[in-house]
Parts: C-alpha cells; sequence; structure tokens
C-alpha cells in the first residue's frame, strides 16, 4: 500500500512519471518505487521537489 499522494497528483495534473522526473531531476526508477510504496521516508529535499513540482504542500503529498 502506498503511504504517500504522488500518483494522484501527477495524474490530476496530466503529468507522465516520465515528466515529473524530468521536472524534479528526480531519478523516474526512484519515483517509481516511491509511487508505489516500495520505498518510503524520502529525504525533506525530495518531497519539496515533489510537491512544488506538483502545485501541493508537503503534507498533502506525504501525509
Amino acid at each position: 500500500m502506498c503511504s504517500n499522494n504522488i500518483k494522484h497528483y501527477r495524474k490530476e495534473k496530466g503529468l507522465r512519471l516520465t515528466d515529473l522526473s524530468l521536472m524534479t531531476g528526480i531519478s523516474l526508477g526512484y519515483l517509481c518505487h516511491l509511487e508505489n510504496g516500495g520505498r518510503r521516508n524520502p529525504s525533506y529535499q525530495i518531497m519539496k521537489k515533489i510537491s512544488l513540482s506538483l502545485n501541493q504542500d508537503i503534507t498533502t503529498i506525504f501525509p
């Protein structure tokens, strides 16, 4: 089970995972694992990059 809302807000914005990777500078593989719950507890910098790219507060993406 996923502990974040990355996929929801990414799809809401009409972005592909590749788009988010390019926007954030975070590798596609890492984002995929993070989105699907394979990786947990990303650093604050990673959470900030993703949240800013999705125009959401960090606490909205990572409750």
